[in-house]
């Protein structure tokens, strides 16, 4: 990125740029069919603004996923029990919520699924150490499960946002909370 201090005008322009950015990714389904040319007109900034601020589409691609990592892991505490764990998913289910709509766009495009290959990888993580700490690491297939278990949550939550399921968040995070419990409880 290339502007350093984020003043409150630049942060204004950049969350611009991402929106309409998100707004782009609902209608093409495709990253590489955004253009810069496109993106400035929308949001109605010059072509040197969108430059100051990002080398290309690409770069605004990743500051969305660092900015929705950051977001989604709420903050660097451990988990030490399970209560801990659920409350993780209800943080979780809460940032999701509140940025709801640009998830919704964002998730759109396959492009994207890298995305969740990042935030898959740093949940299976974070939920693997709590655990194994919890129920030391005399389970064999612990690992496994918690990658069973994240990899049907990201898919849920992925189909939630591309509009393909029959069920609110408030409702997966009911079922993912039962289904933590049934497993690893």
């Amino acid at each position: 990125m290339k502007v350093q201090c984020l003043n409150a005008s630049s942060r204004k322009t950049r969350k611009l740029i991402k929106t309409v950015f998100a707004e782009l990714m609902q209608e093409k389904k495709k990253l590489s069919k955004i253009k810069v040319t496109e993106l400035v007109k929308r949001a109605d900034i010059t072509r040197s603004t969108f430059y100051t601020h990002y080398d290309d589409i690409y770069e605004v691609a990743k500051d969305y996923e660092l900015e929705t990592i950051e977001l989604l892991t709420c903050d660097d505490k451990i988990l030490y029990t399970n209560e801990d764990i659920l409350n993780y998913f209800d943080e979780i289910i809460m940032c999701l919520k509140n940025n709801e709509e640009i998830y919704k766009m964002l998730l759109s495009s396959n492009e994207t699924l890298f995305f969740l290959e990042k935030l898959q990888k740093m949940a299976i993580k974070k939920i693997y150490s709590a655990l194994r700490n919890i129920y030391s690491p005399s389970n064999y297939y612990l690992e496994l499960d918690v990658c069973f278990f994240i990899n049907g949550v990201i898919a849920e939550l992925l189909k939630y946002f591309r509009k393909q399921s029959l069920y609110s968040l408030d409702e997966l995070l009911e079922n993912i909370k039962k289904w933590y419990q049934r497993v690893f409880e």
